[in-house]
């Protein structure tokens, strides 16, 4: 069938609502956006569906959200586990209760018991609560920190962790089979409910996971013990966080906790900020206000699902400073190190996970303590991996865990990074160092000069439209057909194939151990690490800079050469 073809069916069927297809019918005469959004399906892959929320094959709505529900009741009626369950929660943007309601009324119509929560919730709950409940699967719409316009589908298996590659392709191929319309089925909500087939679940579940949240403190006197001097600021950015984190920072005994009142409202506009990212300085505006009229020398943000969280720390100057995601999971690292040593409660054989794309920092850590790092690939499924099989295999005690975009975990009651942990254990962090007369600006100085400067720093090619992902597998193919020998007159010493699996250096290859993925990774003569890596959610190539330098200006130097000599080779 036609792009056209598509668009026309659209429009003639019954279950597309008077509202959608007049959206349709206003792109009439733009063949370009027809192309666009019925020449291809949104993708599903291991991180489940991500788009732009609007009437058409590839995007997100409630066809697409019953489309993708279906392929994964297939999965589970083939895998003989419908009795188990599916939890399934929501954040707060735009229609993601509705969509919730429509991937639990697909679930039921297909004799799948459900577990719906009553309201929006972190990510890291739905992972948490399906481990809890035993639940064969989980569903989380959320489109976590892209703009308003954006929407998605999160789809978990058993282990709370996203959907392993296998059982992904299985869910995509069977999607690829189905008739949008015609074989997707749907069951009355409250008929569900009423028949038990749908369970409603809420506050409940939440003591039961800030329970298992609060076991991960390191030092859970520290807070209570400077409580009295203490002072944090929290924003939700106008999501699923706003209730849970301050609640856990109250139960570890933080007395003086300040949020942002214009952004604790619930809002899928995110009228205050442009985007809901935590990464960007600028959200943190509203709330270096509050801090300066409060006094405190921490301000804390979760994105709108709660699993993300980025922080800003006074300077001895009186001014904030952006805490990068790389260098918060370095000071988190060595900070649980340094107080389970000081406690004299160390685990047994301790263990570590990062991404290949994550500061160089940790590693470093990591060797100077006797804690093993295993580095994975991008992707929080990937280190919920490791857990599992050292689990598995009885082996090892898990530490942490974390990404450079600003996740972390600690504790094997998830599998997804958790904003509400990763917050109550800054705030604890950071108290540690209060008492000592020290904001997390000095601690990440002090950490800089005890293993040497690190500098990191992501730079984004977009390539939109029609012919977007042509063009990305264009350059990553490029990249590997002409392999390259050097970088802005620095000699490349080793280069790792993700997608071929090997690492080829000094003329010799050998395996990464890691699965296969999309990703190219060139170590530079001079110690500095650069990696390629498409989006798997937006039509962009990331460009991750891990780079050693005496200070600061140095680094940002080395970046601006290496940028330079990529978007030569890219085009741009």
């Amino acid at each position: 069938m036609t792009y056209l073809e598509e668009y026309r069916k659209w429009l003639a069927e019954p279950s597309v609502t008077d509202a959608e297809k007049e959206e349709l019918r206003a792109i009439a005469n733009d063949e370009k956006e027809i192309a666009f959004r019925f020449s291809n399906a949104l993708s599903f892959g291991t991180g489940g569906l991500r788009g732009v929320m609007k009437a058409g094959l590839n995007a997100m709505n409630v066809h697409t959200v019953a489309h993708a529900t279906q392929g994964l009741a297939d999965l589970i009626l083939g895998e003989g586990r419908a009795h188990d369950g599916v939890a399934v929660a929501h954040d707060c943007r735009i229609n993601s209760r509705l969509f919730a309601e429509t991937a639990a009324r697909v679930l039921a119509a297909n004799g799948i018991k459900v577990y719906l929560f009553d309201d929006l919730r972190p990510t890291p709950e739905l992972s948490f609560t399906l481990r809890e409940l035993g639940c064969v699967a989980g569903i989380n719409i959320t489109a976590s920190h892209n703009p308003k316009q954006y929407n998605g589908y999160k789809a978990y298996w058993e282990d709370g962790a996203q959907l392993p590659p296998e059982h992904a392709d299985i869910v995509a191929a069977a999607i690829a089979k189905l008739d949008i319309f015609r074989d997707v089925k749907f069951v009355d909500l409250e008929a569900a409910k009423a028949s038990g087939l749908i369970t409603v679940i809420g506050r409940e579940m939440d003591e039961k996971y800030l329970s298992a949240v609060a076991a991960q403190a390191v030092n859970p006197s520290a807070v209570a013990n400077i409580a009295d001097d203490l002072k944090i600021v929290y924003t939700p950015l106008h999501g699923a966080g706003h209730r849970l984190v301050p609640e856990i920072l109250r139960r570890v005994g933080l007395k003086h906790l300040y949020t942002v009142p214009e952004q604790m409202v619930i809002d899928g506009n995110f009228p205050t900020v442009e985007k809901p990212n935590p990464e960007y300085p600028n959200v943190f505006s509203l709330g270096i206000e509050v801090a300066n009229r409060v006094g405190s020398d921490l301000i804390i943000a979760t994105d709108p699902d709660a699993d993300r969280v980025g922080v800003m720390t006074r300077t001895k100057s009186g001014a904030f400073r952006t805490i990068t995601g790389n260098q918060i999971g370095a000071l988190l690292l060595d900070y649980i190190i340094t107080a389970y040593r000081k406690t004299g409660t160390m685990p047994p054989d301790p263990y570590a996970v990062k991404s290949i794309v994550s500061s160089e920092l940790a590693a470093q850590i990591c060797e100077a303590n006797g804690v093993r790092m295993y580095n994975v690939l991008t992707g929080f499924k990937f280190i919920g991996e490791v857990i599992k099989r050292c689990e598995e295999e009885g082996r090892g005690t898990f530490l942490f865990g974390f990404e450079e975009s600003y996740g972390y975990l600690k504790g094997t009651y998830a599998r997804d990074k958790d904003a509400v942990v990763a917050s109550m254990l800054i705030v604890e962090m950071t108290a540690y160092y209060h008492a000592s007369g020290m904001t997390l600006s000095d601690a990440l100085d002090a950490l800089f000069a005890r293993y040497g400067f690190c500098y990191e720093n992501t730079v984004e090619i977009y390539m939109e439209g029609l012919d977007g992902a042509a063009r990305m597998s264009a350059l990553m193919d490029g990249l590997r057909t002409d392999p390259l020998s050097e970088l802005a007159g620095v000699r490349v010493a080793a280069v790792s194939d993700y997608l071929k699996q090997t690492v080829t250096e000094n003329g010799t290859t050998r395996p990464t151990g890691l699965s296969r993925s999309n990703v190219l990774s060139y170590r530079l003569e001079n110690g500095d690490l650069i990696v390629a890596r498409p989006s798997g959610t937006e039509p962009k190539i990331k460009f991750y800079y891990l780079l050693r330098g005496k200070d600061e200006a140095e680094a940002k130097q080395k970046v601006e050469a290496y940028k330079s000599a990529l978007n030569r080779i890219a085009g741009v």
